[in-house]
């Protein structure tokens, strides 16, 4: 029996969704056309693929077999599709880049502009978020990413080592001080991560156990669950936070605290599937990244 591409596409489209109305409403079809495609689908296949619910649907054993197959498929697809629309003559066509939220508010939003100048044939979407977007099936073309990739087809290059240093702002010490010595912070008002964070590197919250004593526990005025977030509460004047020294440079109202007492440091990593090695918009990009990084001062390797 011959696979009916078109019917696999939108087979793929309702298990990602769980429901017909919502895959429909993504293919731009109605409900019982969907229905009637995966309908089909099973009767020339002679199986059930999804269980069917009120709350919605469930791949079988064999739906979920075929579902992982038509990922796979569909991936390739979109790979081969890319590398087709790839211009031999100059950069051009979508790039979509993903980073961290901090990363990309702070610093990369603030330079885009220069790559846009240069290259006004590639059209930039940027996807800021902290969960790592799954590049082998084109969620998102490149990625700068805080940690190493866990997928092997992906090709990592390090782009810099950022530390971790301790900072407030001038108003906050203005109003409460400078501390002089780590154990000064067990009387003031440290920001760190929350419970929810999935900070890149264990104990960020090393500003409170620097200098503390195992008796008297610091207690924290504010915890997030992001690096950003703590970033812009520091510059408020809430309190004193830790803070890649990145951030550092893109704000005129942080003054860095107790640089005795620096923290760890993460390794950022431009990232791509080995489909676009030879991709002319990832490349001039990847360039670019490595020319600005330089520009700025910031630490290429430790």
């Amino acid at each position: 029996m011959a696979m009916d591409w078109d019917k696999l596409r939108i087979f793929h489209a309702v298990a990602d969704a769980g429901s017909f109305t919502h895959a429909g409403e993504a293919l731009h079809l109605s409900q019982s056309a969907v229905s009637r495609q995966i309908s089909a689908l099973e009767e020339s296949l002679g199986l059930p693929l999804f269980h069917r619910h009120a709350r919605g649907l469930i791949l079988t054993e064999q739906g979920e077999l075929l579902y992982r197959t038509a990922r796979d498929v569909l991936g390739k697809l979109m790979m081969a599709e890319a590398q087709l629309r790839e211009s031999k003559d100059k950069p051009e066509g979508p790039l979509k880049i993903t980073t961290t939220v901090a990363f990309g508010s702070v610093w990369l939003t603030m330079r885009i502009k220069e790559f846009l100048d240069r290259y006004p044939d590639i059209e930039v979407s940027l996807v800021l978020a902290d969960n790592e977007l799954d590049l082998s099936m084109r969620e998102a073309d490149v990625a700068i990413r805080m940690i190493p990739p866990k997928q092997p087809d992906l090709i990592q290059r390090h782009l810099m080592t950022m530390r971790y240093m301790v900072f407030a702002s001038p108003e906050y010490l203005k109003k409460y001080g400078m501390p002089k010595t780590p154990e000064d912070l067990d009387n003031h008002r440290i920001v760190v991560f929350g419970d929810d964070a999935q900070p890149p590197v264990p104990n960020l919250n090393w500003l409170l156990e620097a200098g503390a004593s195992p008796e008297r526990p610091r207690r924290p005025i504010l915890k997030l669950n992001s690096i950003f977030g703590i970033f812009r509460t520091v510059q408020t004047g809430l309190g004193i936070g830790a803070l890649p020294d990145y951030l550092s440079r893109e704000s005129s109202n942080l003054v860095e605290i107790l640089p005795e007492i620096r923290g760890p440091s993460i390794d950022a990593f431009f990232v791509y599937p080995e489909e676009l090695r030879h991709s002319k918009r990832v490349m001039v990009f990847r360039d670019f990244l490595v020319r600005r990084i330089a520009q700025d001062g910031l630490s290429v390797s430790e």
